[in-house]
């Protein structure tokens, strides 16, 4: 027999995020940027962040801490933002300040070889489009 806790109950605890499930986020995310909106680099949602292993001096409080933890990887900045349950903008704001300071490195994700673009092989599409109908 399952036993479900009230909501409420199901997200108390030290790891738990700040948000209530009728009241949303208890604090507003703009407080964990400080206020601010746009971060001090450029990041892009594929932009990949990894931590150096160099604890951030300035840089105290639980959302920092969650950050670098969840970096120990090359791990994307939408997955970040995912994972903490913060906009994407103020998850910027707080990596913006972590590779600021020498806690994480961000690099863009590898480019497709430049070049013309593959020729499309019709047979292939032809085959494919012919098991697919087969199929219905």
């Amino acid at each position: 027999m399952t036993v479900l806790l009230p909501r409420r109950q199901r997200r108390s605890g030290p790891d738990a995020p700040w948000i209530d499930d009728g009241a949303g986020h208890l604090v507003r995310p703009y407080t964990v940027s400080k206020g601010r909106t746009r971060p001090t680099a450029h990041f892009d949602l594929m932009t990949l962040v990894r931590a150096t292993g160099r604890r951030p001096a300035g840089l105290q409080g639980p959302d920092y801490d969650r950050v670098l933890g969840l970096c120990d990887g090359p791990v994307p900045v939408a997955e970040v933002a995912a994972h903490t349950r913060l906009p994407a903008a103020v998850t910027k704001v707080l990596l913006a300040d972590l590779v600021a300071c020498g806690a994480l490195t961000a690099r863009a994700p590898a480019a497709v070889a430049a070049g013309p673009a593959p020729r499309t092989d019709r047979d292939l599409l032809e085959a494919v489009l012919h098991g697919l109908r087969q199929r219905l």
